[in-house]
């Protein structure tokens, strides 16, 4: 968080303090004079999403915490994530000088209205409030990503929090702390509506499933948009520098699968995790109940290439104007098309290649576009790896895998191949630490991982290149009982879906990464297919992982594994586009299956 803080304004006297009876309102005049209008917005804004509420626009965002990686949703209204990205030559943790001086002077304006009550208050609960909101701001600091450094920074943020400590310490100090018992109440409170909220709907999106094998058109015919080039082919065209450390071009080979992977066999290519929309576009476009007639259509395509045209920005020194220039076009070409105009778009569906919150930029926030903040995109549905939890039309899908079947015997063989596969290593983790924050839940996976015998558990270490081969991934969750997935820069990983192909049960410490995201692909019954600890159980030790795991019996293990491999596998890949699937549904076909479903759905009750 990068706060400006204009100069302070000097301090009333002790005369002018002690005069007349309002003490308490001169006080809270003289503390607010301290915090220019932009910071004390700011304040506001984040006690607002503390007590799990925050509104964006005519958006109701519900939060459920308070820190970055369990705050899920109150940070996709508008905080920029933590992107684990290796930048050869970039320094990532480096932060910026000016920003540690903003955040030092917001500690000082803090610490300086924050002083200890006396006997003779007049009025406690003003101060304790006082206090306890102080507090918060200084967390809300504290726990900023940005605030990893090197060198001399690394001294300036040290003194930062020992400054932030002595705000703390005052009110650990204060006669009459603020109630937390209450406030803890009212917070799980509003966590369990929040939660009975988001089940909800995970319950009408399952309604939408069809019970059809195949695609059975009758009537129900798909058309596809010829876009104007610039909103997608025009996209890919850029592939030698969308990213400033690599050269994508090489993922777009084959229809976007990317290259073969010989060592793993047939069916098995370097799939970048960001390239569903081409995957699927391709897929659309061969569909057996594609019509070329929009009068003949029940559903709408818009093969928009929204994931790459956010990558694009990402790493680029570009204003919001830009970024937001081709979606808003997007938009103002659809109102012209006569299909849109029918049901406000309420039939029309876009492909996203990457999580929600990239497309939901806050107003103060630099990180990605507002195409899902737009009011035309609020009736279409967006299909994406990773959904906003409470918006009813996010519906989430699998990220894609290394894995692309051309044929049933390609899947059963895989199959065969995993359920008979020796399994050497109990545990696994494929990923990257967060070294600046020593409580995070990955830093003590790999801890509790690295503690125990060779065999037991095996930690792959994502940030030295580790993971880049796809062959060494699949090999180590392949080999292993288990596969721990963490949230990562957000709640979902790509990570989850490459263990469930691999038959490794997945271990989930947040709902968010998988259960309350994909009710079209997974069980509700989360135990048929994986293990969940409660991460803040793990983070104060109450749980050690390992030992945990070994307590599950094979035969457990076994029938999780079965579970995965012959009820889940088939529909979390993606077919190659020249495939000829007959006894199974791949995930394209799933969720175009349960798109025909919804949109007769919809028309019945229109009618």
């Amino acid at each position: 968080m990068s706060v400006s803080v204009s100069k302070k304004k000097s301090k009333p006297s002790k005369k002018q303090e002690a005069n007349g009876p309002g003490l308490c309102f001169s006080f809270a005049l003289s503390f607010l004079c301290r915090i220019p209008a932009t910071l004390f917005l700011l304040i506001l804004i984040y006690l607002w999403c503390s007590s799990t509420t925050i509104i964006s626009g005519n958006i109701v965002h519900v939060c459920v915490s308070s820190r970055k990686l369990n705050n899920l949703y109150c940070l996709s209204a508008g905080t920029q994530p933590n992107i684990d990205i290796p930048i050869p030559g970039i320094n990532n943790s480096a932060i910026n000088p000016n920003a540690m001086a903003n955040i030092k002077e917001t500690i000082n304006v803090v610490r300086e209205g924050t002083t200890p009550v006396t006997e003779n208050s007049a009025d406690k609960d003003r101060k304790d409030q006082e206090v306890a909101d102080a507090v918060e701001v200084v967390n809300a600091v504290l726990e900023d990503p940005n605030l990893t450094s090197e060198g001399s920074v690394e001294e300036d943020k040290n003194e930062l929090v020992a400054d932030a400590q002595k705000v703390m310490d005052t009110s650990q100090d204060d006669p009459n702390p603020v109630n937390r018992r209450e406030v803890d109440k009212a917070r799980d409170e509003e966590i369990a509506t929040a939660k009975k909220a988001v089940e909800e709907q995970l319950q009408l999106h399952r309604s939408w499933r069809s019970d059809k094998n195949h695609a059975v058109c009758d009537g129900r015919g798909i058309y596809v948009y010829d876009l104007p080039s610039k909103f997608n082919k025009d996209l890919m065209g850029q592939c030698h520098d969308m990213v400033p450390w690599a050269d994508f071009c090489k993922y777009f080979e084959n229809e976007a699968l990317g290259q073969p992977i010989t060592k793993l066999g047939e069916g098995w290519y370097q799939t970048h995790q960001y390239l569903l929309e081409p995957i699927f576009h391709s897929r659309v476009l061969k569909h057996p109940c594609r019509v070329y007639n929009e009068n003949e259509a029940k559903l709408f395509y818009v093969p928009f290439y929204g994931g790459l045209e956010v990558l694009r920005w990402h790493f680029k020194n570009v204003s919001n104007h830009v970024k937001d220039t081709l979606s808003l076009e997007l938009v103002t070409w659809l109102e012209k098309q006569q299909p849109w105009a029918r049901y406000s778009g309420k039939d029309h569906v876009f492909v996203l290649g990457k999580i929600s919150w990239d497309f939901r930029r806050y107003d103060n926030s630099s990180w990605g576009t507002r195409f899902l903040e737009l009011d035309q995109m609020q009736n279409p549905v967006k299909l994406l790896i990773e959904r906003q939890p409470w918006q009813i039309n996010d519906i989430g899908i699998p990220h894609p895998t290394f894995f692309h079947p051309r044929s049933d015997d390609e899947i059963m063989a895989w199959q065969s191949k995993i359920i008979d596969s020796t399994r050497r290593t109990l545990a696994s983790f494929a990923g990257a630490a967060r070294p600046d924050q020593p409580d995070n839940i990955r830093s003590i996976l790999i801890n509790q991982c690295n503690s125990v015998d060779d065999g037991v558990c095996r930690f792959l270490n994502c940030s030295s290149g580790g993971c880049d081969q796809a062959e060494s991934v699949i090999e180590l969750f392949v080999e292993s009982e288990f596969c721990l997935q963490p949230p990562g820069d957000s709640p979902t990983r790509k990570s989850v879906f490459d263990s469930l192909v691999s038959g490794c049960i997945p271990v989930f410490f947040s709902p968010f990464t998988a259960y309350y995201q994909y009710p079209w692909y997974l069980s509700p019954d989360h135990g048929k297919y994986s293990v969940f600890l409660d991460q803040e159980e793990v983070r104060q030790k109450q749980v050690n992982v390992v030992e945990r795991l070994v307590k599950i019996s094979p035969r457990e293990r076994e029938d999780m594994r079965s579970f995965i491999a012959y009820e889940l596998l088939p529909g979390l890949v993606y077919a190659d586009p020249n495939s000829e699937l007959e006894k199974f549904q791949d995930a394209f076909s799933i969720a175009m299956n349960n798109l025909l479903e919804r949109v007769d759905r919809m028309e019945s009750t229109v009618q």
